[in-house]
């Protein structure tokens, strides 16, 4: 396994074990915003991660594959949309006196499906992807 896509993976990992803490209900409202405000850290960098390493490599060779071209196409829209959908979340509840009650847990029910369906769909289509074409 390339050493970019190792790295993806422990991220994700510690993302969605992030977000799994805040699935505790014994968690305080001061520690669900401090899980908040890392779990937000550690997206965002491996956002980063993603557009400095990974797309640049799937980009350059969706040039000559129209395939590979619409599949890369299709997940940067998609990104798009869960950025919004995550920026908003975590600036409404990351705050310090945020509520973390029903409506919290509606929000945060909606976004850690997206985040997790994402983070299955990038290692199932797009990093075996990049380790195809970057062995």
């Amino acid at each position: 396994m390339a050493k970019l896509i190792d790295d993806l993976k422990k991220d994700h990992l510690q993302i969605t074990s992030l977000l799994d803490r805040l699935k505790d209900r014994s968690v305080s409202n001061e520690e669900a915003h401090k899980i908040l405000l890392t779990a937000q850290t550690s997206l965002l960098a491996h956002l980063k991660k993603e557009d400095q390493q990974l797309y640049p490599v799937l980009n350059a060779a969706a040039e000559k594959n129209p395939g590979l071209k619409r599949t890369v196409d299709f997940y940067a829209k998609d990104m798009d949309e869960i950025t919004r959908q995550a920026a908003e979340f975590f600036r409404l509840y990351s705050r310090h006196d945020a509520k973390i009650d029903l409506e919290f847990a509606k929000a945060f029910g909606n976004l850690f499906a997206t985040i997790s369906r994402r983070l299955r769909s990038e290692e199932n289509m797009l990093y075996k992807e990049y380790e195809r074409i970057n062995p």
